[in-house]
């Protein structure tokens, strides 16, 4: 059963939005991932998200561009946690939607990455389900542990060969 639901307005957002079910994946958190635009198609939508935590769905990552709409109308929906990827766009680079998301009205948050931010929005849905399971912490430990060890190789690789040959 799905933990955690990725929902999105368009397959042009997939790109962004692979990255949180890549992590998901990585952390062997269940999901399920559609595309569904409020705007074109408000009674699928609606349908989606009021059945949402009757699917088993814990955690919703909506991806928006520009107006922005996904996520907040996730949260008015559904009673559990909504994390909003902010997309970019050419017009604005996506700082039109980062302010849609992050200007909800009192009583209906989102949590809010950064724009074009899927991977920390995995890792968020991952760690709101950790507070319940204690295995997926013990994996979210170890990919932090992992990201640390990436970091100490790269910084032994700049020692050995130097800034200008390190690539």
């Amino acid at each position: 059963m799905p933990k955690v639901g990725i929902v999105m307005g368009s397959d042009s957002d997939l790109p962004v939005m692979n990255k949180a079910a890549d992590i998901l994946d990585e952390l062997k958190v269940e999901y399920e991932m559609n595309i569904i635009s409020a705007h074109r198609e408000p009674d699928v939508f609606f349908e989606w998200a009021k059945t949402a935590e009757e699917r088993g769905i814990k955690v919703i990552i909506a991806g928006a561009g520009m107006a922005a709409h996904l996520p907040g109308m996730c949260a008015a929906l559904f009673p559990l946690p909504v994390i909003g990827v902010p997309l970019y766009s050419k017009s604005l680079s996506g700082v039109d939607a980062l302010y849609s998301i992050l200007q909800m009205p009192p009583g209906i948050p989102v949590a809010t990455v950064a724009i074009d931010g899927g991977k920390n929005a995995g890792i968020l849905a991952a760690k709101i389900l950790s507070v319940n399971d204690d295995e997926l912490l013990s994996r979210l430990k170890a990919y932090t542990e992992k990201m640390k060890s990436e970091v100490v190789k790269k910084d032994e690789k700049l020692k050995e060969v130097g800034r200008k040959e390190y690539s």
